[in-house]
């Protein structure tokens, strides 16, 4: 029983603690704002699909065939076969073209990783030079994301302390202490709906020599919003 006494003796002091410091930071002079911040980034990771399909080329080359020289011209690029390209789902990805009974192409989907839209145009030309034109954008993304959005964050409550301590000194007084943090959201990175690669009107062709300097992308947004609230000194 005396146990009990005492566990109950202990939660009743910790509950007049937490009321006293509740009480002691509505007592305060605050000043509550929301700081926001944003920055836009050039993708660094950019997924590219390339289909191979017997059909283009009406069946002159089998799809081993255009495998192998799409890997091959790859790595002449500097590609890594083992890091940098994958084959997507067997199951989903082998497709047939039955265009009279006694014609059947197949057709084979693969994802190549580069890093900047130089890159990407370098792919894509060189690839149409061996007939593979079929290659459309998968994707894109940052690859340090987490540093990114911690980076916004800070960037964030920078502007809190910015906006607090000008609306603050304009009535004389001090900025004091931070008394709260709310952080709302965990950053995002926004992509436009219709992400495209955009392609300089004055290029030759998409598919031409200038292909590679030709190809751009459009930046990525990362963006947040915090409360701060601030001590009136």
């Amino acid at each position: 029983m005396k146990k009990y006494t005492i566990s109950l003796i202990l939660l009743f002091a910790a509950f007049l603690v937490q009321a006293q410091d509740s009480k002691n930071f509505i007592d305060q002079n605050y000043i509550e704002v929301t700081g926001v911040a944003f920055k836009e980034i050039t993708p660094d990771e950019i997924y590219l699909s390339v289909q191979l399909n017997e059909k283009d080329n009406k069946g002159k080359e089998s799809l081993e065939t255009l495998e192998r020289k799409m890997l091959r011209t790859l790595e002449k690029l500097g590609i890594d076969l083992k890091e940098q390209v994958t084959l997507k789902d067997l199951t989903s990805n082998f497709q047939f073209y039955f265009l009279r009974r006694t014609d059947v192409f197949a057709s084979k989907e693969y994802t190549v990783q580069v890093k900047t839209a130089a890159q990407a145009g370098e792919v894509i030309s060189h690839l149409a030079d061996i007939g593979i034109s079929n290659i459309g954008l998968e994707r894109v993304s940052y690859s340090k994301e987490d540093e990114l959005k911690m980076e916004v964050k800070l960037m964030a409550l920078t502007n809190a302390r910015q906006k607090a301590s000008m609306l603050v000194n304009a009535l004389d007084r001090q900025l004091g202490t931070v008394l709260h943090i709310q952080d709302y959201d965990n950053p995002g990175i926004s992509r436009p709906r219709a992400y495209e690669m955009k392609i300089d009107a004055n290029s030759d062709a998409l598919y031409g020599s200038r292909a590679a300097d030709a190809i751009a992308f459009d930046k990525l947004r990362v963006e947040t919003s915090i409360q701060v609230k601030f001590a009136i000194d």
